[in-house]
């Protein structure tokens, strides 16, 4: 397949393709960010940034989300993709399977919250006890894991309520489905921006640095390094600065959300909460 029919199909968002059967060789490779966003929203990040890197890196990228978080990490899991922009293969048994960083987004730090509405009446955690309270899925580290780990050594039972995805999640929020929600900082303040909502904080966790961009163990290293150079180099080039600032524009980050080299070391902070997470943490 030609670069440039690769770069056309990288640039429409079709469901099913994103769904489809593992990619044939000599076609490039599939790269899967989480969920954060919509799927909608999703695609209009990454497929513009994914087209640039494919054209500048000479290595061609394919988008491949599911329509949860979870599916989408199922993919990861089943070795269909060999990139991916994810905080979830930082446990003991998946750092096992040899996923290797090569860059992070450069962001101001993260932070796993549980929030309420701004008019809500709930103002401490133990008030959320029996009630529904929103995640984004079981996948979610920051969103989902670390908030829950909280409420667990708080002792305050809840109906957890998977929504797929973050914003799904603050729409339930917002709409009075559910007393609370837990979030990424990063995620919650964009939606917060993006649709002219307020909220609460009504427990916050030690700051965290955003996803990690990391490579499969089977893909060549000279592949990598291509790849690498062409995220991380981005926004020093003006037309990949641009896609950068427009792309940002879409999910409500500001226009310094850029990417960075990285080995992984940034990410101990991840490796120690599962060395210490409840033993009941699901």
């Amino acid at each position: 397949m030609s670069l440039r029919r690769t770069l056309l199909k990288c640039c429409l968002f079709n469901l099913p393709l994103c769904a489809g059967p593992a990619q044939a060789a000599g076609e490039g490779y599939r790269f899967s960010p989480v969920n954060q966003y919509g799927i909608n929203v999703t695609a209009a990040y990454w497929n513009p940034i994914i087209a640039y890197v494919s054209e500048k890196s000479g290595v061609p990228l394919q988008l491949k989300i599911g329509r949860t978080s979870a599916d989408t990490t199922a993919y990861v899991l089943a070795q269909e993709v060999e990139f991916i922009f994810s905080n979830h293969m930082f446990s003991p048994e998946r750092e096992q399977l040899g996923w290797k960083v090569f860059g992070r987004r450069l962001t101001p730090p993260v932070r796993g919250q549980i929030i309420v509405p701004a008019d809500s009446t709930v103002t401490e955690l133990s008030q959320l006890q029996g009630q529904d309270v929103a995640f984004a899925g079981p996948e979610a580290l920051v969103a989902y894991k670390f908030p829950y780990a909280q409420l667990l050594n708080s002792k305050v039972t809840v109906k957890p309520v998977f929504a797929g995805n973050m914003d799904a999640a603050l729409v339930q929020l917002f709409n009075k489905k559910v007393a609370a929600a837990g979030v990424n900082s990063q995620l919650a303040e964009g939606y917060a921006r993006r649709e002219g909502k307020a909220y609460r904080t009504l427990w916050s966790s030690g700051p965290l640095h955003d996803l990690a961009l990391m490579a499969a163990s089977k893909v060549p290293d000279k592949d990598v390094k291509a790849v690498a150079k062409a995220f991380n180099g981005m926004h020093q080039d003006p037309r990949g600065r641009e896609i950068l600032e427009k792309a940002s524009q879409q999910v409500g980050l500001t226009a310094e959300a850029y990417f960075i080299p990285s080995d992984g070391a940034e990410y101990s902070a991840y490796r120690d909460f599962y060395r210490t997470a409840p033993p009941n943490l699901r």
